[in-house]
Formats: C-alpha cells, sequence, structure tokens
C-alpha cells in the first residue's frame, strides 16, 4: 500500500514539474525534493497575502549607482543604477522578503530572480531604463507592489530594449515597463506613474489584481502598446486607474482572460487609429483597432465606475470575446472615431451583453452603439435586460440603462 501511494506521488510531482516548465522557463535546480512527505503542506502561497516578515533590503538609487543596504545573504548585485536581485534559496527554505526602494535614476532598473512570493514597496521611488524595464520581476510566484501611503512614484522605459539573459544564456523576458512572469498585486495609498515608450505600460505573465487605496496612472506612447496587459486576468477591486493609449491598435486593459471589476475608479482613453497586422493564417494584411478594454474572457462589472472614451478610427471602448455582464457599478463607453478600416463600437461583445443591475451607457458617433453578435436591425435587440430598470433608453447610437 506505501508503495502504491509513493508511485503515485512521484506520478503526480513528476506531472507538476513537467506543466511548470511547460508553462514558463522557470529552472528548478535549485530545488531539494527529498525532504518532501506525503503529508507536507501545499507550496501554493498565493492566496494568503504578502509577507513582510524576514529580510527587508532597501535600495536607494541615484544617477550612475545605488545603494544597498539589509542584504545579509549577498542577494544583491548592483552595476552603476542597474540593481539584480538573485535569492536561489529552494522554495521551501525561503524566507520572505521585502524590497524596499527610494531614489531617483534616470538610467537605472531592478531585476529580481526568486522561487517564492516577495513584496516590492515603492517609498518616492523614479526608475527610468533607456533599454529595457524599469522593474523586471522573473518570479513566477506572486509579486506584491505595494506604495506606501503618501508617495509618488514613477517608472519609464526607453523605444526600444537590449536582451538580457540570465545564468543558462536564455534571454529573459521583458514586456514591459514593469514586468512581471508571475501574478501581481497592487495595493497602498500611495501614486504610481507608469509610462511605456516600447511595449506595455504594466504587464504580467499571469493574473494581475488592484485593491486598496492605490492610484496608478498610466501613459502608452505611440510608440508603446497597451497600458495594462495580463495573460491570465485583470481583477480591479479598489484605487483609481488612470490609463492612456496613444498607440495603434493599443488597449488601455488587454485581458487574455477574464476581466472583472468589483469597485475602485477606471478611466481609460485611447486615441490611436487601427494597427494594420499581417495575419498568417490567411496571408492577409488586416486591420486591428483600439480598444479602452480588450478582454477575452467574460467581462463583468458589479461595482466602482468605469469611464471609457475611444477617438481613434474604429476605436472601441470594450471589445470582448465573451460576455459582458454588468450587474452593478456604473460604466459609461464612448467613441468618437471613424469607420474607414474598422467599425467603432462602444460596448462589443461576441456572445451577448446582459444587464441586471447599475447604470450602463454606450454612445457611439458613427454605427452601432452596442454589438452582441447579432444581425437585428432593432436596437433593443442588441442587449439582453434582466429585471426591470428605473429608466431605459435605447436606440441605435445611443442606449442608455439604468437600475439605479
Amino acid at each position: 500500500m506505501k508503495k502504491s501511494v509513493l508511485y503515485i506521488f512521484i506520478a503526480c510531482l513528476n506531472l507538476v514539474l513537467f506543466t511548470a516548465c511547460e508553462k514558463d522557463d522557470t529552472d528548478f535546480s535549485a530545488y531539494d525534493f527529498s525532504s518532501y512527505s506525503l503529508d507536507s503542506e501545499s507550496d501554493d502561497d498565493e492566496d494568503d497575502g504578502a509577507d513582510t516578515d524576514g529580510m527587508v533590503i532597501y535600495i536607494t538609487f541615484s544617477d550612475g549607482s545605488a545603494t544597498v543596504t539589509g542584504d545579509d545573504k549577498g542577494y544583491v548585485s548592483v552595476s552603476n543604477a542597474d540593481v539584480v536581485v538573485n535569492d536561489p534559496t529552494a522554495y521551501e527554505t525561503a524566507e520572505g522578503l521585502t524590497l524596499v526602494l527610494s531614489g531617483s535614476t534616470s538610467d537605472g532598473s531592478l531585476l529580481v530572480y526568486r522561487n517564492k512570493k516577495y513584496t516590492i514597496q515603492l517609498n518616492n521611488v523614479t526608475i527610468h531604463n533607456a533599454d529595457g524595464p524599469a522593474i523586471n520581476n522573473q518570479c513566477s510566484k506572486s509579486l506584491y507592489v505595494q506604495c506606501l501611503d503618501g508617495t509618488t512614484n514613477t517608472l519609464s522605459d526607453g523605444t526600444a530594449y537590449t536582451d538580457v539573459t540570465d545564468s543558462e544564456g536564455t534571454v529573459i523576458d521583458q514586456k514591459g515597463t514593469l514586468f512581471s512572469e508571475g501574478q501581481v498585486y497592487f495595493s497602498g495609498a500611495g501614486t504610481l506613474n507608469v509610462t511605456a515608450n516600447c511595449k506595455n505600460a504594466i504587464a504580467a505573465d499571469d493574473y494581475l489584481t488592484i485593491e486598496s487605496d492605490i492610484t496608478i496612472n498610466t501613459t502608452t506612447s505611440t510608440t508603446g502598446s497597451n497600458g495594462v496587459k495580463a495573460n491570465d486576468g485583470v481583477f480591479i477591486n479598489g484605487g483609481v486607474l488612470n490609463v492612456e493609449v496613444n498607440s495603434l491598435g493599443g488597449r488601455g486593459i488587454r485581458s487574455e482572460a477574464e476581466t472583472t471589476i468589483t469597485g475602485g475608479t477606471v478611466n481609460i482613453t485611447t486615441t490611436g487609429d487601427c494597427e494594420e497586422v499581417y495575419n498568417e493564417t490567411t496571408f492577409v494584411y488586416e486591420y486591428s483597432s483600439a480598444a479602452c478594454i480588450r478582454s477575452t474572457g467574460v467581462f463583468t462589472l458589479s461595482g466602482g465606475t468605469v469611464t471609457l472614451s475611444s477617438s481613434g478610427d474604429g476605436g472601441k471602448g470594450i471589445n470582448c470575446d465573451a460576455d459582458v455582464i454588468v450587474t452593478g457599478g456604473s460604466l459609461v463607453a464612448t467613441t468618437t472615431g471613424t469607420k474607414n478600416n474598422a467599425k467603432p463600437k462602444a460596448v462589443k461583445s461576441d456572445t451577448n451583453i446582459t444587464l441586471s443591475g447599475g447604470y450602463f451607457e454606450a454612445r457611439v458617433a458613427n454605427g452601432w452603439a452596442c454589438d452582441n453578435a447579432t444581425d437585428s436591425s432593432d436596437p433593443a435587440g442588441r442587449v439582453t435586460i434582466v429585471g426591470t430598470p428605473t429608466t431605459s433608453s435605447i436606440a441605435k447610437q445611443e442606449v442608455i440603462v439604468s437600475f439605479e
């Protein structure tokens, strides 16, 4: 019986390692599984919050240099104002880690390698990296970014990135001014300003969550890409998110999974026209329009205030591959662009737009305000209303439904 359990455990462990390697380029060579027992606690620490116990390392940036204190283990190396934190400790034995960033540099960066979740506290720090991300998190576990109360923190990148390799010679991902391989939680009561001149302002290869009273302002230039991008979902539970995107085909929020807003304030503007993109399947060029929110999965609004404005040719307020569901909060989406290469729409869903609570307003200067993938010539057929709204006005270019 014991041998059977052991065999099952080994098979499951191999499957976990294989799946992890399929998902990212994490190096498991530093891990020691010899002491793992069947009654060990799970190594999933993603839901129990930030761990501010353990080592606290203070990093103060200046032009041409950075000062480090509290690094008792020798994890940190500094070259001019480029700082690398490399914690090779195995997951089971790694202690908590908090990096406190302050100071200002016109050409510096922070790059972190680690096997366990950790925290970055922003304490009035300004980092500009002329050839890559200002902050690059190469840890696939949770990263907690805390803006300390009352602080103003500024991150920006250059117009081109230089490749960076890890200790094994593998080119690492650099997908934005603030990039994370793992999930990111933003919190605190300070302000974070992020400018994207090359790629995304904030990007995560996992999911991204915003909460507390933090204020995040992102600006994406004409040479950049998107404002906020996450592969596994965007979740906004509080705070203020202001996004301005000026690039062709740029998106304010780009989620490759679901997008869920339960609170806070979201203001997004896009000004870029359509981007011409080559389709490798059909071998023709197609137009990809800008959107304030581009969501592959379900978009859900149950609380908070969302204001969207898109002025470029063919621009969208919300462009969603799945359902758009509004059960509470306030959503105002306005598109004023032309329809030369794509059709502007305030709210577009490939399946359905369902309204059962809150306030919903969609306006378009050219075309249909709402599109739920039907061919209905009746504007009322473009949305599904559940319950009895207090006010309702549905027309081709303006849809207003309120349950308040």
